[in-house]
């Protein structure tokens, strides 16, 4: 070949995205083939996810306990994958193992007129007549063994046809799910709880049951954005155990479903908790994972992981390493063509979430003259500034006025935030913020007016103010 042949890795990527599409092994084999420069022999193993040692054993379990039956070893199945052509018999028993394909499939010729007359009947006729993997014909002399394997073979049919979704049902659990994305940008986090459980535990119990491969793995999809949204809105309401946990069964989910996207999407969310509670150390580690995974493609999920990194940096006092991030998240999100109408939902990543990180940076980087220009134009782009972004991004002006030495200006604008956001949109989170403000005020700045009366409105409680 031409090029040099990918990795196993490559292979397992395409096989997953493939597989998340309802493809067959043929489709897989085929992709893999072109993309990964490697022959079909090879291609249909990649395909299933076998490696050599595998694909021999399985080789070597159907002609088991026959006589003078052909026989391989990982070896030579290397080297029928590289240059080198089976035996007639071998090639028929290939075939065969890889689902009743013909010669061609495999990238060989065919093998009609190259079959010796004293061939093992039970290993070329038998084995070419029946598809993988059943047994050789010689095995069955018994009237009602056939019976029972025709009956087996029905069963397992049936099972695999069987499954309680239709693809009406899919469809409608997608727009719900939609519509829960599209209400969490705006619905304070504790009602939203309740609706999120609802609709996880409608799926759930749909995936509970045997369903084919491609609705399992859009259940899984659902259940991963579902249990995200669980986290990040425990998360927002202080229950930092249970969001943790949540967060955890979705990136379970993420991985189940296949979905490099979201497996990517659901590590940069979770990248959050950390980020905001600790260790900031593990923020830079499930947003740089949620990178890699990313593999460098421009999307709106790169730049997002890029951003979260970045932020997470900045605060641990790596600034190169934060203005590279930085740069990446820039670029990755402007060639994404994210940011555009379809991006005003939970999973989306509008241009002002962008800059909300991007201010997030740039405040920790100690830039807060930037810091402040971008803190206002990512407020102008909220269509409404009650919510729990817009105080953030409130609160992190506060403390560019903190780092800049305006100490009763940067109380002022912590207290009347803390005192116009909505009581339900007052959780721990926005006040964690607030006293990161305190906390940036030089030492005997605490004993002033302005620090007085902001404690006093930290310490009132949610819908007294």
């Amino acid at each position: 070949m031409d090029r040099t042949p990918h990795g196993p890795s490559c292979a397992k990527r395409l096989r997953q995205e493939a597989t998340t599409h309802g493809e067959s092994f043929s489709q897989i084999a085929s992709t893999i083939q072109a993309h990964c420069s490697v022959s079909l022999l090879r291609a249909h193993r990649l395909a299933r996810g076998l490696t050599l040692k595998e694909a021999a054993e399985g080789l070597n379990a159907l002609t088991a306990g026959h006589q003078g039956a052909p026989r391989a070893d990982a070896d030579q199945l290397g080297h029928w994958e590289t240059d080198r052509q089976p035996r007639p018999a071998t090639l028929v028993l290939l075939c065969n193992y890889y689902g009743g394909l013909r010669p061609e499939d495999l990238g060989f010729e065919s093998a009609e007129a190259t079959v010796p007359a004293s061939a093992s009947s039970t290993v070329v006729l038998a084995e070419r007549a029946l598809p993988w993997p059943a047994a050789p014909r010689a095995e069955i002399v018994d009237e009602s063994l056939e019976r029972q394997v025709d009956a087996a073979r029905r069963t397992v049919d049936r099972t695999l046809a069987a499954g309680t979704v239709n693809s009406n049902q899919l469809d409608l659990l997608d727009e719900q799910v939609m519509w829960a994305r599209e209400q969490y940008v705006y619905t304070p986090p504790a009602p939203m709880v309740k609706v999120l459980l609802d609709q996880l535990e409608e799926v759930d119990s749909l995936a509970a049951d045997r369903q084919p491969a491609a609705v399992q793995v859009r259940l899984s999809e659902l259940t991963a954005i579902l249990a995200t949204l669980v986290a990040d809105a425990l998360m927002k309401l202080g229950h930092l155990p249970r969001s943790r946990s949540w967060y955890a069964t979705a990136r379970h989910a993420a991985d189940d479903s296949g979905n490099t996207e979201l497996r990517a999407r659901v590590r940069a969310q979770a990248a959050m908790l950390p980020f905001y509670y600790g260790p900031l150390e593990a923020a830079v580690v499930l947003a740089r994972e949620a990178r890699i995974i990313s593999r460098g493609r421009p999307s709106a999920t790169a730049a997002f992981a890029s951003a979260a990194e970045a932020r997470a940096l900045a605060k641990l006092g790596d600034a190169e390493g934060a203005e590279s991030a930085l740069r990446y998240a820039t670029v990755a999100f402007e060639q994404s063509g994210a940011g555009g109408p379809g991006d005003n939902e939970a999973f989306g990543f509008p241009e002002r979430r962008f800059r909300l990180y991007e201010s997030g940076t740039l405040t920790a980087l100690g830039h807060t003259s930037r810091a402040r220009r971008v803190q206002e134009e990512a407020i102008r782009l909220y269509p409404s500034r009650t919510g729990i972004d817009p105080a953030l991004l409130k609160l992190e002006t506060a403390l560019c006025l903190a780092h800049d030495h305006n100490l009763p200006e940067a109380c002022q604008l912590a207290g009347a935030t803390l005192l116009r956001i909505a009581a339900e949109h007052r959780t721990p989170i926005v006040e964690e913020r607030a006293r990161e403000v305190m906390g940036a005020l030089p030492p005997g700045a605490e004993a002033s007016r302005a620090a007085h009366e902001l404690r006093e409105i930290l310490a009132l409680p949610p819908g007294h103010m």
